[in-house]
């Protein structure tokens, strides 16, 4: 073969490779394909791209007005290693809680107190109990009490509740705020029965 027949082979196959690399250039621009930013279907069941908003936490006055003591006694159930609740029971490693709701805070007989809890004055109220067990170390910090918490708003108001009617005189239930609550210094309206929500019971640890 000679140098020039070499020379028009070699420039043919390099037309012939830049034209098939030209083409799949033009190619994937023409049929480049195009990402959507969500699914056009949506199918039940199958979790979509975008994080979904978490659903609100209900209020813990609502929680509490429909909590159910039944419920609550049994997550007291894991607080009875370290409390009892029956009257006139026994300090264990944390105080009983027998009446608790309305009680002076830090008040069992006999129990040895943190200072933190010694330091705060007042009474165990719904509220009170509420910020107590969803965090202590929170609500009271530098006490002995190690309990993580319960994070879930309905458990808090059915142990609440529960340790509620572990009295000899429960406190009444406060009533759910309505729906529409009015303004402050704008009067409420009366609920449908006229009458508070019966007492609960309740299991919980505080003190």
């Amino acid at each position: 073969m000679s140098g020039f027949e070499f020379n028009k082979l070699m420039a043919a196959f390099l037309t012939a490779a830049l034209f098939a690399m030209v083409v799949g250039v033009v190619s994937e621009m023409v049929y480049e394909p195009e990402h959507l930013e969500q699914n056009a279907y949506v199918i039940e069941g199958v979790e979509q791209s975008g994080a979904a908003e978490a659903p609100a936490e209900i209020p813990f006055p609502v929680a509490l007005a429909s909590a159910d003591p039944k419920a609550g006694a049994k997550v007291f159930a894991r607080c009875t290693a370290c409390h009892d609740d029956s009257k006139g029971g026994p300090n264990k490693v944390g105080p009983e809680l027998w009446s608790v709701v309305g009680r002076p805070i830090a008040s069992a007989d006999g129990f040895a107190y943190s200072a933190a809890l010694q330091g705060l004055g007042g009474e165990w109220t719904f509220d009170k109990l509420d910020h107590f067990l969803t965090k202590p170390s929170d609500f009271a910090p530098g006490t002995k009490m190690s309990f993580a918490g319960l994070s879930k708003v309905e458990d808090r108001a059915a142990v609440i509740a529960y340790l509620n009617s572990q009295s000899d005189n429960p406190q009444p239930l406060p009533e759910a705020p309505a729906a529409d609550a009015p303004a402050e210094g704008e009067a409420a309206a009366p609920s449908a029965d006229g009458e508070a929500a019966p007492a609960a019971e309740a299991p919980a640890s505080a003190g």
